[in-house]
């Protein structure tokens, strides 16, 4: 390490108040994501080059399915938080999860870049790669802003959308974890890029959680390692400087088939902006989970599924032509996904 480094990270010490004994104890510098791959990138998993990255994915179920579903995961967390929902999903439809530009086994981008604009770049190189004639997309947080961002931005792509927990409206947090309130602090920027407490990743899952009961070692241990891929710790920070600024106004633009769900209990993203998702995106359909927190597809991914399933449908497979010339037919009505019942929200 640099002399000069060294130095700041002792001011940074004194300023913080923090012993060096401290220090010592939670130093945690990156790792290579080689390293990282053998616990975390079993199969399904597999590594796609786009924007100079190899990013991420694992991409299940029938292959002929026209119009796949894509999952999108929140800041600081991995595809690896969508498990229970895929094992669900692909029975019926295909799913493609993705570590997110700066998140999980992908890690950072090249340029630094965690504009949204970037983002949607990158959705859309994403979308050419897998050459589908549509997608459903859904997102849980951050994922979420994008799900909806990327139906404005490339309505061509985009047929519906599941917003989970969704960023998007400048409401006031109940509660935010303790693991991005340091990220969001420039002055210790050096410090948290070299040092990690894993007290500090059990706490900010923990507060993510409607019961905080459920939170396994395991869990903290996925959160924790991911976190510790090299560059990840510089990207959150640089994202969380990069949010781009308010768009809410444009929500109530859409017009797509949209699908909310929400934990009651999320202290991050609370549920008043669920009802105002609802109320701005016409025909949309809300559901809340009035026991479950921020990560409701975690906390609990076989109740969550369930009003995903029927709004999904069955999967819409390639038609094959019999002969030259022939037209494909129409697809049956039975293949649409039935109205899901909304239940009473409780901001």
């Amino acid at each position: 390490m640099k002399r000069s480094v060294v130095v700041l990270l002792v001011v940074l010490l004194l300023l913080v108040g923090l012993p060096a004994g401290f220090v010592a104890a939670t130093w945690a510098p990156d790792r290579p994501v080689a390293e990282l791959r053998a616990r975390w990138a079993k199969p399904p998993s597999s590594f796609l080059e786009i924007g100079g990255m190899e990013v991420h994915v694992r991409d299940e179920g029938p292959i002929s399915d026209r119009v796949p579903v894509i999952l999108l995961h929140g800041t600081s967390s991995s595809l690896h938080t969508w498990d229970g929902w895929a094992e669900a999903l692909k029975t019926q439809r295909r799913v493609i999860r993705i570590d997110l530009p700066g998140f999980g086994l992908t890690g950072p981008a090249p340029d630094g870049d965690y504009s949204i604009d970037a983002y949607m770049r990158f959705l859309n190189a994403v979308f050419d790669h897998y050459g589908a004639e549509g997608y459903i997309v859904a997102g849980n947080s951050f994922g979420g802003r994008l799900a909806w961002e990327a139906a404005l931005a490339l309505p061509s792509y985009v047929q519906k959308i599941v917003l989970v927990d969704a960023a998007g409206y400048p409401l006031p947090s109940e509660s935010v974890p303790l693991g991005f309130r340091l990220a969001r602090m420039p002055l210790l920027a050096p410090l948290m890029e070299r040092t990690l407490p894993r007290s500090v990743i059990a706490s900010s899952v923990r507060n993510v959680y409607g019961d905080p009961s459920k939170v396994t070692p395991e869990l903290i241990d996925r959160y924790y390692e991911l976190t510790l891929r090299a560059g990840n710790r510089k990207a959150l920070a640089q994202r969380f400087a990069q949010n781009g600024g308010d768009t809410s106004s444009r929500i109530r633009v859409l017009k797509l088939p949209t699908l909310i769900l929400w934990g009651g209990r999320d202290q991050l993203i609370p549920p008043a902006s669920a009802t105002r998702f609802h109320r701005e995106i016409q025909g949309s359909q809300l559901v809340m989970f009035d026991d479950l927190g921020h990560v409701p597809q975690e906390e609990d991914p076989l109740r969550t599924v369930k009003p995903v399933l029927g709004f999904l449908g069955p999967a819409l497979p390639f038609v094959r032509l019999e002969a030259a010339g022939a037209a494909a037919p129409v697809e049956d009505a039975a293949t649409e996904a039935a109205p899901v019942e909304a239940t009473p929200s409780t901001p």
